[in-house]
């Protein structure tokens, strides 16, 4: 398969591929890689969300640095699981919350995870719902 994020404009990168400040920031862009392998979505679908999701912050003021990119790649893998029917809002908000509160609850520089149990939870609503 092409390396298909040779085609984003303004992906941080370099020599060896896109950089990355933060660890979230290489699982956001492993999901959206994934996801469009996996044929959740054309690539264009994808570039047509994450420029979307680049002008709304632009609307709202971002100063477009480049230090909130991967903020408009989330948005936009947001937007397209939605619009896709792949979860609901709810199931969205549910891991926003899980990972939030794991997050807080995690010492500086230890990795954050999810405990199963309220991913299971989140995955059987998901299941139930339909989404």
């Amino acid at each position: 398969m092409k390396n298909v994020w040779c085609d984003l404009p303004l992906l941080p990168a370099d020599e060896n591929g896109p950089v990355f400040a933060e660890p979230w920031q290489a699982q956001a862009f492993a999901m959206a890689v994934h996801l469009h392998a996996r044929g959740a979505f054309e690539w264009t679908e994808w570039a047509e969300a994450l420029s979307a999701a680049i002008r709304r912050a632009q609307a709202a003021g971002d100063a477009d640095l480049g230090d909130t990119y991967y903020l408009h790649w989330l948005d936009a893998l947001e937007q397209l699981v939605r619009d896709k029917g792949l979860a609901s809002e709810d199931i969205l908000a549910g891991l926003r919350e899980a990972w939030a509160e794991a997050a807080a609850h995690t010492p500086h520089g230890e990795p954050i995870e999810l405990p199963p149990a309220k991913l299971e939870r989140l995955v059987g609503k998901a299941a139930a719902s339909g989404s």
